[in-house]
């Protein structure tokens, strides 16, 4: 067995992460050594890790992958992470990208293995669904369920059918606040996101999310209301000549009882609708 860096000493050695900064760094040896075997069967040959710390976990992403990406923002641990893992820089086999994970220029990965800054993992999640790459990451656990959740329950939502609309989602592990350096708030959850083409048609993306995004801002109201209330959302031009295209059963249920290809139906009917008021 590999006899991985300790991450306590990692953290003596760089500086203690700050929580103000949305910096909580996996410790626990046990949790840090399964992540990288969830993504077994994807293709590790060239790994991304997003907020990369210390090096805990690219440290044993290094055991596992050919190569490997580490992005990191905090310019002081992007340094300390090329000087302690020098050895593996030199040999090409990792690259250590100092920038917002939002704004810097991903290379050409396999798959993508993180630990995710909480504040921004929305939008990193976001970034990265729309390339089709496998991944394995670490959340909130609240997202994660939200992410995971299935039609008619309360967690299920606007989050709930875009990741699903580009992956299978599975919540593989919880992980409790101790595991963390400073501990968060919140227990996380590691996800394990396989990426598939969906079994349904999407005629136009942007709008099939920007659709389902404005339904779930009314997801208490029946999507007939819930479509009529939020064309200046949506973007719909004749909201009422969408609710007379669609089939009645439909219109009576609720945003949160439809599965991501109900959702693309409607969303193909009202944008076919849309078309035809502005033609």
């Amino acid at each position: 067995m590999t006899d991985f860096r300790d991450p306590d000493a990692l953290i003596r050695r760089a500086g203690r992460p700050d929580p103000d900064r949305d910096q909580h760094f996996l410790v626990d040896d046990r949790v840090l050594d399964r992540i990288p075997t969830y993504a077994e069967g994807f293709d590790r040959s060239h790994v991304l890790e997003v907020g990369a710390g210390t090096g805990a976990l690219t440290d044993r992403l290094l055991d596992v992958a050919d190569r490997v990406t580490a992005v990191e923002r905090d310019g002081d641990y992007a340094a300390f992470i090329r000087e302690e893992f020098a050895d593996e820089v030199a040999a090409g086999r990792l690259t250590v990208v100092e920038g917002d994970a939002l704004d810097v220029e991903f290379p050409a990965y396999t798959c993508c293995v993180s630990n995710l800054p909480y504040g921004v993992s929305s939008e990193v999640t976001f970034r990265l669904l729309p390339e089709r790459k496998p991944a394995v990451l670490m959340y909130q656990l609240e997202f994660a369920e939200r992410m995971a959740a299935e039609p008619g329950t309360s967690e299920y939502g606007r989050l709930s059918v875009a990741a699903q609309h580009y992956a299978d989602v599975e919540l593989v592990e919880t992980v409790p606040r101790e595991a963390f350096e400073p501990q968060p708030r919140v227990e996380s959850a590691v996800v394990r996101l396989t990426p598939r083409e969906p079994d349904y048609v999407v005629e136009d993306e942007a709008f099939f999310l920007d659709f389902v995004k404005a339904l779930f801002t009314q997801r208490r109201k029946t999507v007939r209301n819930a479509i009529r209330n939020t064309a200046h959302i949506s973007g719909l031009a004749d909201a009422d000549a969408v609710v007379d295209a669609v089939d009645e059963d439909v219109l009576g249920r609720r945003p949160g009882d439809l599965d991501p290809a109900t959702f693309a139906a409607l969303a193909n009917v009202a944008l076919g609708v849309q078309r035809g008021v502005g033609s």
